[in-house]
This record gives structure tokens, sequence and C-alpha cells, in this order.
């Protein structure tokens, strides 16, 4: 028991040593193998976070390919979709345009039901 009470003390005293208090009572030889150990935190949490900027980046830049992908797909619905409006306003304007003539060419040109043989024709 008294072995792990010794333990437990000395585990105390490293852990506050660690947070930056009572460092006074440190030698030197201690100090430095401290600012070792803080160093090596230090520059694992460096990489562990140059890693992660790095997959946010990689994920960032395919999240936009698949933007771009779906925009490009959203785009040729919506063009095959107007195209077949399209037809179907282009027959409208065709049909339009042929009454309008209708209306626009001179009496004296229509076909008048007094001539048989101009009816037959048409």
């Amino acid at each position: 028991i008294d072995r792990i009470k010794k333990e437990n003390d000395s585990m105390q005293v490293n852990l506050m040593h660690l947070k930056g208090e009572d460092i006074n009572s440190l030698n030197h030889k201690e100090l430095m193998v401290m600012e070792e150990a803080l160093q090596n935190g230090l520059s694992s949490i460096s990489a562990k976070q140059s890693e992660i900027l790095r997959m946010v980046r990689k994920n960032d830049q395919i999240l936009e390919e698949e933007h771009k992908q779906l925009q490009y797909a959203s785009h040729q619905k919506e063009m095959a979709a107007m195209g077949g409006n399209m037809r179907v306003i282009q027959e409208e304007v065709y049909h339009q345009r042929d009454r309008d003539y209708e209306y626009q060419m001179p009496f004296s040109l229509r076909v008048q039901p007094m001539q048989p043989n101009l009816h037959e024709r048409m």
C-alpha cells in the first residue's frame, strides 16, 4: 500500500509539473525531459491537424466535383424538357403562322367558293 501511495503521489507531482504548476522545484535535466515531451506532443498535434486539413480539402474537392456533375445532369434534363416543349411551341407557332397567313392574304387571292377548280387544287 505504501508503494502504491508513493507512486500515486509521484504521479500527482508529475501531473502538476506537466500542467506548469510548481516547476521551480525541477532541475535542469527534468525540465529538458518535460520540454521534449511537450515538443513531441505539439508535433503530434500539428501532424494530426495537417492530416485533418488535407482530408477536409480532399473532401471539398470531391464535393465540388460531385456538385458540378449534378449541375450538368440537371442542366441536361432541363434542356431535354425544354427541347420537348420547344417542339410543341414550334408546331404551335407554325400553325399560328398558317392561320395568320390566311388573314394577311388579300381577299382576292383567297380560294373562292365560286371557283371550283381552285378548290380542288388546294
